[in-house]
């Protein structure tokens, strides 16, 4: 009997079944709908009767006309499908239609209802998220900043790539690993996220990498209930402000007068855009011409062609008592040596063949001035009798005159030439070598102003820049290159390959491929060179840098990887890898 009492518990198992299946049916999100082989409708849970006007007993054709050759090729071929459209009123609906299989005895047809308004706002949502996504990825890269996002557990989750270009690595490199494996391997010196991990605050740290100074700062990001979840580091390269900080400071640490002068002459000339000098020996020759501005001695402007003796000759001027009054400028080359002295000193009428009027000289223009004789050396010894003659005692007089005329003019002369030597060779006067060297300037040759090359490239980059509407910098590799190159053609050997180089280079980054092969090729050569003859002019760090540069160029032939290389020299591989890119051997 106790089997029979335990059985009769419930007092209506069927019933309360039927009840659980309704409520199942009903308690679904979809429409649900179950039609037999003859298309009747067998069930229909509450979604497909209020929302599809579907009930038991019905023929679907009827109710959904629409859907009704789907589910009729169902129950023909039992195949499955999904994705069919039904729209009832204003709602739209995607029907999938599965066949209902007992015994390998098809009973029927399944229709399931999913409305389409709830996938369109999911798509919606993902869109816009999708939006967003690549809204902050945009913003993220678009930073001049550095940026590292780091786990609680200091794992590199990402980097942007002002940080790629900041330090010198991709992001597949770092990123997935910890910061720590990073600091082991060379990567980074020190980690700004161990200090926000270990203090939960914002944390700020100076960092020296390579010739970049950094300040890093890293902030710590919290989930909602206050566990840390990110460290973000930003990364700003404050080399520059560095540098201008201690510019500033050598300039107020500056006490002696003549220094200031000088200084402040350098710094209105740099105004003009005319003459640049950083080397101890061209502010002593800009020293010197600004002393003897203020004279009425004739001065001699020594050194090698293009260092920039009309230059020179142009801050005399502007910075004497003629000032007012015009600077004639000649080149004595190149006038034909038939015609320089009636150039020079002027004619009268009939003073030779095709004469037909008096014409004034050059002197007679200047009167009151100065007068510039440049490639002095080139001057013919007949007219250096006349200039002479005129250094003696003002006079001059025009070819076929009659008559001395006085005039007020400044001589300046210029040369390349040693002047001593063709005097002894019988080639220059030795009494007008005296009248003319009464104040002697030497010009010092690019090479003799290494301080000065930089200045002087980046300043004809920026001009010639401007004229072709381009903006360009130089590579520190570019940069090493150029300032080791010896320039023969000096200050106009630099205007013309800036001005090649702004018109020829792509990019806004000039890098040691784009220079020319000579000069690249002799920067390679003097680095290589042994410490016993190294030019007087090179810093310590410019030696140093020049060892390193010829030690890494040999290495590269040497050994088959940066691997090798690494371990032969002691080093980590990135730091090959970085040292390598720095001089353009990579």
């Amino acid at each position: 009997m106790a089997p029979v009492e335990h059985m009769n518990t419930d007092q209506n198992p069927p019933a309360h079944q039927e009840m659980l299946r309704h409520a199942l049916l009903n308690a679904a999100s979809e429409g649900l709908l179950a039609v037999n082989p003859a298309g009747i409708t067998q069930l229909a849970n509450r979604v497909a009767r209020e929302g599809l006007g579907c009930y038991p007993g019905i023929p679907l054709k009827e109710v959904l006309p629409e859907l009704w050759p789907q589910v009729a090729a169902t129950l023909q071929d039992r195949q499955w499908r999904m994705e069919i459209p039904v729209q009832i009123g204003g709602t739209s609906f995607l029907t999938r239609i599965s066949p209902v299989l007992a015994d390998g005895e098809l009973t029927g047809v399944l229709c399931i209802f999913e409305e389409r308004t709830k996938l369109n706002e999911m798509a919606g949502e993902m869109l816009a998220y999708q939006d967003l996504t690549r809204e902050l990825d945009a913003i993220i890269d678009s930073s001049s900043d550095g940026l590292w996002i780091c786990d609680a557990q200091a794992k590199v989750i990402r980097i942007n790539r002002a940080s790629e270009r900041i330090n010198n690595i991709t992001a597949a490199e770092v990123v997935g690993r910890n910061m720590t494996d990073l600091i082991e391997h060379g990567f980074v010196d020190r980690s700004v996220t161990f200090e926000v991990i270990k203090t939960g605050k914002v944390c700020n740290l100076l960092q020296q990498r390579g010739e970049c100074k950094l300040i890093l700062t890293g902030t710590p990001v919290f989930d909602s209930d206050g566990a840390l979840l990110r460290v973000v580091v930003s990364e700003r390269d404050i080399t520059e402000i560095d540098r201008l900080q201690h510019s500033l400071e050598e300039q107020a640490a500056m006490k002696d007068q003549f220094r200031l002068q000088i200084l402040e002459m350098q710094h209105a000339v740099q105004n003009s855009r005319k003459v640049i000098a950083r080397s101890p020996s061209m502010v002593k020759s800009l020293a010197q011409a600004l002393k003897v501005s203020g004279a009425n001695s004739s001065v001699l402007l020594l050194g090698e062609s293009g260092v920039g003796k009309g230059l020179f000759a142009d801050l005399i001027h502007s910075n004497s008592s003629r000032a007012e009054k015009p600077m004639i400028k000649i080149n004595c080359g190149a006038i034909p040596e038939s015609l320089i002295e009636s150039e020079l000193f002027g004619y009268e009428k009939g003073a030779f063949t095709g004469a037909q009027g008096s014409k004034p000289g050059y002197f007679e223009m200047a009167d009151g001035g100065l007068l510039f004789l440049d490639e002095i050396a080139e001057l013919p010894l007949s007219s250096q009798v006349k200039l002479l003659r005129f250094l003696e005692d003002g006079m001059i007089m025009r070819l076929g005159g009659t008559k001395p005329k006085t005039v007020d003019v400044r001589i300046l002369a210029a040369t390349h030439r040693d002047l001593e030597k063709m005097v002894e060779m019988g080639q220059f006067r030795l009494d007008l070598y005296y009248r003319l060297n009464v104040i002697p300037i030497y010009v010092p040759a690019v090479r003799e102003r290494s301080d000065c090359i930089l200045p002087l490239i980046r300043y004809y980059l920026d001009f010639f820049g401007q004229q072709a509407g381009a903006s360009k910098r130089l590579t520190r590799a570019a940069s090493d290159a150029l300032l080791n190159y010896s320039y023969p053609g000096n200050v106009r050997e630099i205007m013309n390959l800036c001005e090649r180089l702004v018109v020829m280079t792509d990019t806004e980054l000039i890098d040691l491929p784009d220079l020319p092969s000579h000069v690249a090729k002799r920067a390679i050569q003097e680095n290589a060179t042994t410490s016993d003859d190294w030019p007087e002019q090179m810093s310590l760090q410019q030696i140093i840098e020049s060892v390193e540069r010829a030690v890494l160029s040999k290495g590269t032939q040497r050994y088959k990887n940066q691997a090798r290389m690494a371990e032969a020299l002691q080093v980590n591989q990135s730091t090959i890898t970085r040292k390598l890119q720095r001089y353009g051997l990579r």
